[in-house]
């Protein structure tokens, strides 16, 4: 008997999209990969890095744009998480230490490695949280954040899939675009949020999406498998 293999659409920008796809083929998924954001890559200045105590990265994407600014990689690296850590170690840097977890968890780690210094931060155009109140709020009053805004991310009007059974959704900013396409054709999916913060425009539209347990593509992607065939059949 054939069986009609679930599908997973994909929402992230590409390159990420991508890998991705290929853990979903892994785990036995069909990945539809249609992405809400493109990433464009910026050229800003970039400071006198020996005026920074350390840098702080908030994602993958982050990594990578700062990396294709600068050779330099002598400054100490702060992540936001394993993933971010990784890409960190492999655009060369050597001293990288990992939050393992957001950006609360980010700040909490600077605030107990730096006293005072300045720290670079390459972002987003849009942040996906507030770095300064969170290392407030995690007692680094004295830290010194200074962003560089290294890439942008912009909704794509890519076309929505025909048919899938669930929806992964890796940041606020998809979690805002795909909101936009309506509660209808979402209703009967899965919606597989990293965090409270990317499900929160799905909530707002009165949809029930399910929240990964930590924010890292590895708690994401468990939701499949333990949501998948207790939903309401896919439109």
């Amino acid at each position: 008997m054939n069986v009609t293999p679930t599908r997973v659409w994909i929402t992230r920008a590409e390159p990420g999209a991508a890998r991705t796809a290929a853990r979903l083929r892994d785990m036995g998924f069909e990945p539809i990969v249609a992405p809400l954001l493109s990433l464009e890559t910026l050229t800003p200045p970039v400071p006198d890095l020996a005026s920074f105590a350390a840098l702080a990265f908030t994602s993958i994407n982050g990594v990578a744009a700062f990396a294709a600014l600068t050779p330099r990689r002598d400054r100490p690296v702060f992540a936001v998480g394993d993933a971010t850590a990784q890409a960190a170690h492999d655009a060369g840097f050597a001293d990288v230490r990992s939050a393992s977890g957001d950006l609360r968890d980010l700040a909490r780690l600077i605030a107990s490695a730096i006293a005072s210094p300045a720290v670079l931060v390459p972002q987003a155009e849009t942040p996906a949280g507030d770095f300064t109140a969170a290392l407030t709020a995690a007692g680094a009053r004295n830290v010194a954040i200074h962003s560089l805004t290294v890439y942008r991310a912009i909704e794509t009007s890519a076309a929505e899939p025909s048919l899938f059974d669930a929806v992964l959704i890796h940041s606020p900013r998809a979690g805002k675009a795909l909101a936009k396409r309506g509660h209808d054709a979402l209703a009967h999916s899965v919606l597989a949020c990293i965090s409270p913060a990317a499900a929160a425009p799905l909530v707002a539209l009165g949809l029930t999406p399910v929240v990964a347990k930590s924010p890292d593509e590895t708690s994401l992607l468990t939701i499949l498998n333990t949501t998948l065939g207790k939903r309401d059949p896919a439109v």
